[in-house]
C-alpha cells in the first residue's frame, strides 16, 4: 500500500471515531429490529438470492453482519454516498434509530444455529492472491481473517458472495452512474489500483473463507 492510501486510511480512521465520539450514542433494540425487518426479508432472508437491477448478482449476506456496519451501510445509502436505487429508497424512510435496531437483529440473527468460527488463522491463500490483498492492506481494517474487522463500522467480508464483493468493489470506481456508485475515499483510493481481474480474484477468494455470515431463511421462504 502506497504512503498515500495509507496516509487517507489513518485520516478516515481518524474523523471516524471523532464524529463517533461527538454523536449521542442510539440505543440498540433488536426486538423492535426485527419487527421493522419485514422491509428486507423479501431479498436477505431468502438463500442466495441474486439482484438484477442494477446488476445482476446475489444480494449479500447480512445475518452475522456487525451492528454498527449495518447501520452506517444504511445510513450511506440514505445520503446518496451509495447508489444503489432500491436499497436508497429503503434507507431513505429508516431514521437513526431504525437504522440501529436493524443493525443489532441482524447482528444476531441465527446465531444460535450457526457453529461458531474458530479465532485460528486460515490457510495461507495462493501466493497471487496473498500479494494482491497484502497490495490493498485489506487485513488492516477487515482483520486478520477478514471475519473480525478492527472497527464495528467496518464489515465482514469473509464467506460473503463472490459476484457481490466483485460488484461492491466495482462500485466504488464507478463515476457519473446514477444507479452504481460509492464514495468512500479509503475503497476509492484501494480500489484504483487493481484491475477488475485482480478485483474477481480477491471476491472469489474471500467467498471460500469460513465467517459468521449467513442467511436464516424464514418460515415464509421455507
Amino acid at each position: 500500500m502506497n504512503k498515500h492510501v495509507l496516509k487517507l486510511l489513518l485520516a478516515t480512521a481518524a474523523l471516524a471515531a471523532g464524529t463517533l465520539a461527538a454523536s449521542p450514542a442510539v440505543a440498540q433494540d433488536a426486538a423492535a429490529g426485527e419487527r421493522k425487518a419485514s422491509m428486507c426479508i423479501g431479498c436477505h432472508g431468502i438463500p442466495r438470492y441474486q439482484a438484477s437491477f442494477p446488476e445482476v448478482h446475489k444480494v449479500p449476506l447480512i445475518s452475522g453482519q456487525g451492528a454498527k456496519y449495518i447501520a452506517s451501510a444504511l445510513a450511506a445509502y440514505k445520503k446518496g454516498e451509495r447508489k444503489h436505487p432500491t436499497m436508497r429508497a429503503i434507507a431513505a424512510t429508516l431514521s437513526e434509530q431504525d437504522m440501529a435496531d436493524l443493525g443489532a437483529f441482524y447482528e444476531k440473527h441465527g446465531s444460535s444455529s450457526v457453529k461458531t468460527v474458530a479465532d485460528s488463522t486460515p490457510p495461507a491463500p495462493p501466493a497471487p492472491v496473498a500479494a494482491l490483498l497484502t497490495k490493498g492492506a485489506c487485513a488492516s481494517c477487515h482483520g486478520a481473517n477478514f471475519n473480525k474487522p478492527i472497527d464495528g463500522t467496518y464489515p465482514k467480508i469473509a464467506g460473503q458472495y463472490a459476484d457481490y464483493l466483485y460488484a461492491a468493489l466495482r462500485a466504488y470506481g464507478t463515476e457519473r452512474n446514477p444507479n452504481v456508485g460509492r464514495t468512500n475515499p479509503v475503497m476509492v483510493a484501494q480500489v484504483k489500483q487493481f484491475s477488475r481481474a485482480e478485483l474477481k480474484t480477491m471476491a472469489d477468494y474471500l467467498e471460500t473463507l469460513k465467517g459468521d455470515l449467513h442467511t436464516v431463511p424464514l418460515n415464509r421462504f421455507r
